[in-house]
């Protein structure tokens, strides 16, 4: 069988503690079943969703329309990180407890960087990390310590600094080309669906992973599927591949629609206000005949959106 596993070549290590930060309240919100005219402290969005706005407020949360998740919007990254830290140390934490095990999938981007609240106390030394098996949605095909490689931006930022197990990160083997290095990825996740490390869905036949960690590009794609791509339509294969990529590097390998929404859980990251245009056509009433990637995204198990204001400042 011809997948590989990634052996780290650096030490663990753990960083010092941060420095204490104020904690910002966070109140639950109420979606009305009616309409009701908002006063000026209320944010209103134009899902018809609602959150609470004032200089004490470090975090909107709200219910969008069935299909469409929770959303959570915060003032500054640094808060969503926190939050985002603490969704998925839960998360990892009750999994490992119902199977044994946690399968997470990450993305690239600045997906990584919202991640470091979980090499800081208290869960560099509370999680459970010999139960991590980590993967990618996507990855370029680069060598592993090429600029842009997702395994080395993963690793510089977050894997190199938490003990996850070496055998349990399952990177691409970059001395393949594309369609091959993709068929060899699916053969990984294969493998692990017969001994019983990646679940599979009742529902679709695809592989369930626990969490599934997602960015979003300022033309809305997801993982490696752009707008207007065929692939977007592939609904057999669990991994494909690309080799006209419109952002390079052209050649990436991705996994298929039908894996990502077979995950229990998705977590859209998404920062930035170059990327509010889409964060509203995913999030919004309107509708769209040509949809974006980001706008496919309906999960069989639970959606969160966490957002920065900017991000969501169209919605």
């Amino acid at each position: 069988m011809a997948y590989s596993r990634l052996y780290f070549t650096a030490p663990f290590r753990t960083l010092p503690p941060p420095p204490s930060l104020p904690k910002s309240p966070r109140f639950p919100l109420l979606v009305p079943r009616t309409s009701h005219s908002l006063t000026h402290k209320t944010l209103a969005f134009s899902t018809g969703i609602r959150g609470a706005s004032g200089s004490r407020r470090s975090c909107w949360r709200a219910m969008a329309e069935k299909g469409k998740g929770k959303v959570e919007v915060f003032d500054s990254e640094e808060d969503l990180s926190v939050s985002l830290g603490k969704y998925t140390a839960d998360l990892a934490d009750k999994f490992s407890k119902e199977k044994g095990s946690f399968t997470v999938v990450l993305s690239g981007g600045s997906l990584i960087k919202s991640l470091r609240k979980l090499v800081e106390p208290p869960y560099i030394d509370a999680v459970d990390w010999s139960t991590w098996h980590v993967f990618w949605v996507d990855e370029r095909v680069v060598p592993k310590d090429h600029d842009d490689s997702n395994y080395k931006l993963a690793f510089d930022g977050f894997l190199s600094k938490v003990p996850v197990l070496p055998g349990k990160v399952y990177a691409i083997n970059d001395a393949l080309p594309a369609e091959g290095a993709a068929d060899d990825y699916e053969t990984c996740l294969k493998h692990l669906v017969k001994s019983d490390v990646i679940s599979v869905s009742a529902a679709t036949g695809f592989p369930k992973f626990d969490l599934i960690l997602l960015g979003m590009g300022p033309d809305g794609h997801v993982a490696s599927l752009f707008p207007g791509h065929p692939l977007v339509k592939e609904n057999e294969k669990w991994v494909t591949f690309i080799k006209d990529s419109p952002k390079p590097p052209p050649e990436r390998i991705t996994f298929t629609f039908p894996v990502i929404k077979s995950s229990a859980n998705i977590a859209f990251v998404v920062c930035g206000a170059g990327k509010a245009g889409p964060v509203h056509a995913a999030l919004g009433n309107g509708q769209n005949s040509d949809p974006l990637p980001v706008q496919m995204v309906s999960p069989e198990g639970e959606l969160v959106w966490f957002l920065d204001k900017d991000a969501a400042s169209k919605l």
